[in-house]
């Protein structure tokens, strides 16, 4: 009797199945999406950890926000940190405290919060990075780009908001510095800033709800909402590949979603939560009691932000001493430029590179392989500039520190920095081209040589030569894959534009065309061009 029962239930659940599959097709959407392939790369992970950082933020901060007060209103503290005892502060800095001293695990969770935000804003850099590089940001992934570079500005947002939410004196330094560029806004500054702060700062009553706010939903509802964008978006268009044998546009590499690729997500996201509670646990980060409450006669000596803020730091200090007077009002533009201008012209270049580098190409077509980066000699050299640029704003921050540090004095290093601003990023960019260029020399020499075997044989006449063996199959495939010749746009009969809009347009183009392109070795027995017309196109595979 119940076998029977047991057989008229399963029977049931099987024909509502084949009802559902017969009406949605789940069945196939199933055993396609979980055979879809992942890249093995090590690459490629760089992504993933941004992704888990993302999720350690989540739950660290809905644990966090159980008992912290964003309240500017002020209290007498009578915590367990005996040197602030009596100390007048916001209740936002005294629940600060008590989650750090007495909440079990406040610490912990604290720095795993900290931590995380830092790894968080530094994986999707060198994921952006990763991207530029090997050119996984063209047709037609221009989209996932944008998303990614959204999602870097919101990123910092974020992490400053976080910041700034304890309001001890090294955070209410930094949002009195805030203060300081929003006011440097011509004609809107005064009102934006009673409208951002609420009223005079530091207005922290009404201020600190609002950025808890801000911190808590707004932010990371856009962020949560554009990596699901950017993960279906990248879901549909599939990964790109790196250049080999046999690979062509549509080729499909690596492990299935399931089991194997479900199983190392897992075993990656708990290594990557293991890392952010390890560093917590033995590297302490903003320890907010030993600064104590925010006053606006006091400052920290040597206070730098958080490293992705850094380059707003470094700018906003070598930044000359400029200001004018229109019409009765004073820009001041040591602010308004380094903390307004370029953070924002900075961020629109990197969102606009992707559609700058088809124009001046003339590349339409759409790609599924990487690039190495040395076939992509200018790409790369911008891409090392715009690090070295950054990384001068960067150490430029902490200009008084390196001073103080190395005993030198401090218009020295302001000095150098300034200069470094300009000389960094050419000098970066002439020696990373250079340096492209050489390894596609070697590249090259593989090719036509062959590649060292470590065998040595003796020739008759008693001299002593290593033997070369040609490149396997793969890493001739690799070898091969160059930028194709066909886009190199040839010099228009008019050398010297004529007064015609037409003519400066294509004069202009073929400049930047021929700036991008027409930088690749010399392949043997030929010149430029012999390198571009070897058979092999970019993304032709073998």
């Amino acid at each position: 009797m119940a076998g029977r029962k047991g057989g008229a239930k399963a029977e049931r659940l099987g024909r509502l199945a084949r009802g559902v599959n017969d009406r949605l097709g789940s069945t196939e959407f199933m055993h396609r999406n979980l055979r879809k392939a992942f890249p093995k790369h090590w690459t490629f992970l760089l992504g993933e950890i941004a992704l888990y950082s993302f999720i350690v933020l989540l739950i660290t901060g809905v644990y966090l926000t159980l008992f912290f007060k964003p309240s500017g209103a002020t209290v007498v503290y009578d915590g367990s940190y005996a040197p602030l005892n009596g100390l007048t502060m916001s209740e936002a800095y005294a629940s600060t405290l008590h989650i750090t001293f007495d909440v079990r695990g406040g610490l912990l969770m604290r720095q795993i919060h900290h931590w995380g935000a830092i790894v968080f804003l530094a994986a999707i850099s060198v994921h952006l990075m990763r991207i530029f590089f090997t050119g996984a940001f063209r047709k037609p992934r221009e989209v996932n780009w944008l998303i990614g570079v959204t999602l870097f500005a919101l990123a910092l947002a974020e992490g400053f908001a976080g910041y700034s939410l304890p309001d001890d004196l090294l955070s209410g330094t930094g949002l009195r510095i805030m203060q300081g560029i929003v006011l440097s806004i011509p004609l809107a500054g005064t009102y934006l800033s009673l409208w951002f702060f609420g009223g005079e700062f530091p207005a922290s009553e009404t201020f600190l709800p609002r950025l808890f706010t801000l911190h808590i939903l707004l932010i990371p509802g856009l962020l949560l909402a554009l990596i699901t964008a950017h993960l279906m978006i990248l879901w549909h268009q599939t990964h790109t590949i790196w250049p080999g044998r046999g690979r062509r546009e549509r080729a499909v590499t690596g492990e299935p979603t399931f089991p194997n690729f479900a199983v190392q997500s897992a075993a990656y996201f708990l290594y990557t939560f293991g890392v952010l509670a390890g560093m917590a646990a033995f590297a302490q980060v903003n320890p907010i009691w030993l600064y104590g409450p925010y006053e606006p006669d006091q400052v920290s000596v040597g206070s730098q932000p958080d490293w992705y803020v850094g380059f707003l730091e470094g700018a906003l200090r070598i930044m000359p001493p400029l200001s004018t007077t229109l019409f009765g009002h004073t820009v001041s533009w040591n602010v308004l430029l380094p903390a307004v201008v370029l953070p924002g012209v900075f961020l629109t270049l990197i969102a606009m590179y992707p559609f700058v580098e088809r124009w001046a190409t003339g590349d339409e077509r759409l790609h599924h392989l990487l690039d190495r980066p040395r076939n992509a000699a200018t790409r790369t050299a911008i891409g090392a500039a715009v690090i070295a640029w950054y990384g001068n704003l960067w150490a430029a921050g902490g200009n008084d520190v390196l001073a103080y540090m190395f005993g030198i004095p401090l218009f020295w290093t302001t000095w150098f920095f300034r200069v470094g601003f300009f000389a960094a990023p050419l000098l970066a960019f002439t020696v990373t081209r250079r340096v492209c260029l050489s390894l596609q020399r070697r590249d090259l020499q593989q090719r036509v040589e062959g590649v060292e075997s470590g065998l040595i044989r003796l020739s008759p006449d008693g001299g002593f030569h290593e033997r070369h063996e040609r490149p396997s199959e793969e890493r001739e495939a690799v070898l091969r894959a160059r930028q194709p010749g066909e886009l190199v746009a040839p010099y228009p009969h008019h050398l010297i534009p004529l007064p015609t809009p037409d003519r400066a347009r294509t004069q202009v183009r073929t400049r930047a065309n021929r700036f991008y392109l027409n930088y690749q070795s010399e392949s043997h027995g030929g010149g430029q061009g012999d390198l571009r017309h070897d058979g092999q196109h970019q993304d032709g595979g073998e």
